[in-house]
């Protein structure tokens, strides 16, 4: 039982015990027992922290079948190791070297040290965002719904948006609120701090924190916060242009709106297909150059160590230093003045090519199994499961069983991650002392 095994199980368990309490009378509004492929389905993608849906999340399932789906968000959010190692803690018991290791792998961290520490903080920083998400939710719902109807609108979007899940209680997502600021400013805030990962989130209040009492050692960060943050702003920045400019001359999209309420839906727009899923505009009636753009934004994704899944902003920046490199002629690929290790470059490209194999394989199957829905909506449908997002056209509901069953794996695959999943199945590499003579390749 290897550290990958073991968070790949530990996921399939959480979403088997979510399966089982989604499928009992008293999470669904009418009382009967639930259907096992919407109780899996959406068990699955509550755990992958997705978003697609098979049904109305809020009017098929009562309350507890609502409070399970934001438990498994949360738990998908934080992650397999990082809940069961709270959990430990919480009880008193210290975790020795196996469950060390198995937090870095998971957390994608450099080293062992301080475990204890990162958990506490990771959990502290949660609990802080999603507090703040609450509060600021309160005053958009509560006049509507009144305080107790509310206040659970507030809180399950709040963890949901922060998860980077995508479910919502509404049946028309978010589009209600769409000219909403302090909805939309809120849900944004969430999903990409929830998605920009806790080391930068870290890092960022360690400097706030020194700037505020004027301490003298200056904080230098790290190149994940740099390649992470800078990533993040450019492609909100492409993202919120790219959307105003292809949608606002589409009347059943942003052609209708206003110029202020336009830049709003461009702008939410830029955030969500970064691995959220909420939406403030029908998907299904944007055009197919919109539609592209939001899958290339879905599978690049989010940041290492957030809530999010896709490619990753980081693996995106190493693919394209190595480009530059190559194109300028040099043989060191450099980020802000550091050296790329040669094993970064080949786990991005391990990354890119795993990823490109899994979405192009699941497009073709459900092709077969669905062969009257368009190539664009099997494309998106898939990337955006991939991608743990949860966007959809509005076939999801609709698609076989196969089809589901085979999103299923793909947001499964998603949430572990590809290499990790590899590495499960394959086990650990075994050392070997052979080493092979080089030899050139005609390449491009």
């Amino acid at each position: 039982m290897t550290v990958s095994r073991t968070i790949c199980l530990g996921f399939i368990a959480v979403i088997a015990v979510g399966t089982i309490l989604l499928m009992m009378p008293f999470s669904t509004s009418n009382g009967n027992w639930n259907d096992p492929i919407v109780a899996i389905f959406t068990s699955t993608s509550a755990v992958c922290v997705t978003g697609l849906a098979v049904v109305d999340t809020g009017t098929y399932f009562s309350f507890w079948g609502q409070l399970f789906i934001a438990l498994l968000a949360q738990i998908g959010g934080l992650g397999y190791m990082t809940t069961t190692t709270f959990l430990i803690l919480l009880i008193g018991r210290k975790f020795d070297m196996r469950q060390k290791i198995a937090i870095q792998q998971a957390l994608d961290r450099p080293g062992m040290s301080g475990s204890t520490q990162v958990i506490r903080s990771i959990i502290a920083t949660t609990l802080i965002f999603e507090i703040t998400g609450v509060l600021l939710l309160l005053p958009a719902f509560v006049p509507e719904y009144g305080w107790n109807q509310g206040l659970w609108l507030a809180i399950f979007h709040s963890i949901n948006a922060w998860n980077n899940a995508g479910f919502s209680l509404f049946p028309d997502n978010l589009v209600g609120y769409q000219t909403s600021f302090l909805v939309v400013f809120t849900m944004t805030f969430l999903i990409i701090f929830g998605g920009i990962g806790y080391q930068v989130i870290l890092e960022t209040y360690i400097w706030l924190r020194d700037r505020i009492f004027k301490k003298k050692a200056t904080l230098v960060f790290s190149l994940d916060f740099k390649v992470a943050t800078s990533t993040t702003l450019i492609l909100l920045f492409i993202g919120t242009v790219a959307f105003f400019c292809i949608e606002s001359r589409n009347p059943e999209t942003l052609g209708s709106l206003n110029l202020h309420d336009q830049f709003l839906l461009a702008w939410f727009q830029s955030v969500t297909p970064r691995t959220a899923g909420f939406n403030t505009l029908d998907i299904s009636k944007m055009t197919t150059a919109g539609l592209f753009i939001t899958i290339a934004f879905m599978f690049i994704g989010a940041s290492p160590g957030g809530t999010g899944g896709g490619m990753k902003t980081t693996t995106l920046r190493v693919l394209t230093s190595c480009t530059k490199t190559i194109l300028q002629g040099k043989e060191e690929v450099l980020l802000y003045e550091r050296k790329i290790a040669i094993s970064l470059i080949l786990k991005a490209v391990g990354v890119l090519i795993g990823s490109i194999s899994t979405v192009i394989l699941a497009t073709i199957l459900i092709s077969l199994t669905d062969p009257k829905l368009d190539f664009i909506q099997i494309l998106f449908e898939v990337v955006s499961a991939f991608a743990t997002v949860g966007l959809s056209t509005g076939i999801t509901g609709t698609v076989s069983t196969a089809a589901k069953l085979i999103l299923i794996i793909i947001m499964y695959v998603g949430r572990v991650g590809v290499l990790l999943l590899m590495a499960a199945v394959l086990g650990d590499p075994k050392p070997t002392r052979i080493h092979y003579p080089e030899e050139n390749l005609l390449v491009g």
